[in-house]
């Protein structure tokens, strides 16, 4: 049996965007949280949408990060996915706060799963803001020259 030395980190655009990450994480502490036990059959209506939204955050943030930067229509279809995002998450942190009015979630609990709703919100809205030099850059490069 050889030895191996340290495992090698994949190159950068093979690991997952961490983003990305984080909203499948919200989307399986979502489908944790919200469980028959926690929520009786009367909540069913906001553990569908919760689970819904969480699960829209994710597709929106994987659409987003699919589409070409360098292309001006896709580029302006990534700013949407990117903005319906953030107006999920935004979503996202009313319905835990129903859901600790309600009862149904500890404080912690909430706060907890407030801390992964903002995991993807906020670096989100880093990426928006980055994404907007980026794609000027790519527009002063491709300008045509008279």
């Amino acid at each position: 049996m050889s030895q191996q030395g340290p495992a090698k980190q994949p190159p950068e655009e093979e690991k997952e965007f961490k983003i990305i990450s984080n909203a499948k994480e919200l989307a399986k502490h979502t489908r944790r949280m919200t469980s028959a036990r926690r929520f009786p059959k009367r909540f069913a209506d906001l553990v569908r949408r919760m689970n819904d939204t969480a699960l829209e955050i994710f597709e929106r943030v994987q659409e987003a990060n699919e589409l070409d930067l360098a292309d001006p229509a896709e580029a302006r279809e990534r700013r949407y996915h990117q903005r319906k995002s953030m107006t999920k998450c935004k979503t996202m942190l009313f319905f835990i706060e129903q859901a600790r009015e309600s009862d149904l979630i500890s404080k912690e609990q909430c706060e907890e799963w407030a801390r992964k709703v903002l995991d993807v919100k906020r670096p989100v809205a880093t990426w928006t803001k980055q994404d907007r030099g980026r794609a000027a850059d790519y527009q002063r490069r491709n300008e045509p020259r008279r």
